[in-house]
């Protein structure tokens, strides 16, 4: 069989399928639970690679994706092709391309750094070339473009799916995910932007959160006072689980499926019928102990819906930002695209409700994981890349940069203070008035939902779904003279750190918090403990 792959290397997680060549059919699917490199956002692996090494952040990136290969069963003497697509920090740091120039927004400082704009643009090039791909003699490496700076490949995917390219009707697109690209279009005129809304909404920074996978709870929803959990089964498909008493875990009924956490999408859920049951008054949570109790063992904390309203204003926010670009109300958007594993399996009439979906939007479509899908696109046909390079040429002029826009800082300071600090609605309206930004109302009564797809990876192949729990990647180091007090090892929140007797560190990857935490760092009492001695296990 000709053999190809093709993967999507998403900030949370790393999707890849096997394709057979001359057929174009999907063989196996391999997916991970977390990426490989330190942090639980994008902008923690920019941090790891700009301070600890790009020759370290790629070669965590390049054994996660020799692992998914061997997993596919996909072997080097075998592939032809390798398409990749994702965000342009991520298909960066794979390719071992200096990240320098995605790390500040402001022009002076690159000035002052001698920081180089990295070129970009739709590439194939042997797999060989990148490090810790040399045995891949007879295999080329299909990279989409990015469009400008942190809005890559996967925004573009975004927008050529959502069919906007072609539509002339005012539109936004949003990809809910840990950078949350979006995209709307006005007039013609596509404006697209990056809100950073962080890893919550993917079901990270949350206590027991995860990204979708099988046996995590995707929605819920009221029965009486009692709470109905729905987890995904083997197969991703949702599946009723236990009906349990919100307030102190009791379950009155059990249900087809354990679970082992809960996704972004079962977050938002539980948010929105939260509040539309009283249980949730902004911050706080309305039982006696301040937790909703889930299936299981699994419970939501105010500290978690603290991190889920940072996500969900960040994106109202990066709306507001965008049309106020643009130069129309967020009352004009009347139709809204969602995509990523969030946006196909959350429950588009709750996200509207809490405001991840402009409350004026009457018709929604979820499209799923457009960047895989675009990945599979480019493997199978080299002008469709091209294709894609001639329309990121078109909209590069219409790049909103969230990170130095007056707009987004007024937009969302204001979203915190509605979600952390339980500012009233009519307040928030109020103030984005004197600001003199695009305006909220209430949520429309009239919502169409197109639901296009029932997986956000809607074909899984003849051999079906794997989930790589473990990445495989580790960080390693011996420490000098260590003490062997453990303290590094006791103070890791993940369990991510091994301390052996020799002074022997091994720290898992994809479970260390990497520039939020470091808590290894500070906790060592003779200062021996040195991030930049840590090396790539097995390069």
């Amino acid at each position: 069989m000709r053999t190809g792959v093709a993967i999507d290397l998403g900030t949370s997680g790393f999707r890849a399928q096997k394709i057979d060549l001359e057929s174009g059919e999907i063989k196996k699917t391999v997916i991970t639970l977390r990426n490989p490199l330190p942090g639980a956002n994008v902008m923690d692996h920019l941090d790891f690679a700009i301070h600890y090494g790009l020759d370290k952040a790629h070669g965590l990136s390049a054994t996660a994706v020799k692992n998914i290969l061997t997993e596919l069963g996909a072997k080097p003497e075998e592939m032809e092709k390798f398409s990749i697509c994702g965000n342009p920090i991520q298909l960066s740091i794979f390719q071992g391309i200096p990240i320098e120039d995605l790390a500040y927004a402001g022009e002076r400082k690159k000035q002052k750094y001698h920081i180089e704009e990295q070129n970009r643009d739709a590439r194939v090039v042997p797999l060989a070339e990148i490090v810790g791909f040399e045995e891949f003699k007879n295999c080329k490496l299909f990279v989409p473009p990015a469009i400008k700076h942190e809005v890559g490949a996967d925004a573009l995917a975004l927008i050529v799916k959502a069919g906007m390219v072609e539509s002339d009707e005012v539109a936004i697109a949003t990809d809910y995910g840990t950078n949350a690209e979006m995209a709307l279009k006005s007039n013609g005129v596509i404006y697209t932007g990056s809100a950073a809304a962080g890893p919550a909404l993917e079901g990270q920074e949350i206590e027991y959160g995860s990204i979708a996978s099988p046996h995590t709870i995707c929605d819920v929803e009221f029965e009486g006072e009692n709470l109905r959990c729905y987890v995904l089964d083997r197969d991703m498909k949702t599946t009723m689980g236990d009906l349990v008493n919100p307030k102190t875990g009791e379950v009155v009924e059990k249900g087809e499926v354990t679970a082992k956490g809960i996704t972004g999408t079962g977050v938002i859920a539980l948010i929105e019928a939260g509040m539309r049951n009283k249980l949730i008054v902004l911050p706080k949570i309305q039982t006696p102990e301040k937790i909703i109790h889930l299936q299981n063992g699994i419970k939501f904390t105010e500290k978690d819906l603290i991190a889920a309203g940072r996500a969900i204003g960040a994106l109202r926010a990066g709306h507001i930002t965008l049309c106020s670009a643009a130069g129309i109300e967020m009352e004009d958007l009347k139709v809204a695209h969602m995509s990523g594993a969030a946006g196909t399996y959350m429950d588009a009439a709750k996200a509207h409700q809490v405001g991840m979906i402009p409350y004026n939007a009457n018709y929604v479509s979820q499209i799923g994981n457009t960047s895989l899908t675009v990945a599979r696109e480019i493997l199978l046909s080299e002008e469709r890349l091209w294709e894609l390079q001639t329309i990121a040429k078109e909209i590069v002029g219409t790049h909103v940069m969230f990170a130095t826009s007056e707009a987004f800082k007024e937009a969302y300071l204001l979203e915190l203070a509605y979600w952390n600090e339980g500012m009233a609605f009519k307040m928030l309206q109020k103030f984005l008035k004197k600001k003199k930004l695009p305006m909220i109302s209430e949520p429309s009564t009239i919502l169409k939902i197109d639901r296009q797809v029932e997986r956000d990876i809607p074909e899984l192949g003849e051999e079906g779904l794997e989930v790589l729990e473990k990445v495989g990647t580790y960080l390693t180091m011996v420490i000098e003279d260590c003490q062997g007090c453990k303290k590094c090892a006791k103070v890791c929140p993940n369990g991510a750190l091994r301390m052996e007797d020799n002074g022997f560190v091994k720290i898992r990857t994809d479970l260390c918090d990497g520039a939020n935490c470091q808590r290894c760092l500070h906790a060592c009492p003779d200062d021996r403990f040195k991030w930049e001695n840590l090396t790539v296990a097995g390069l």
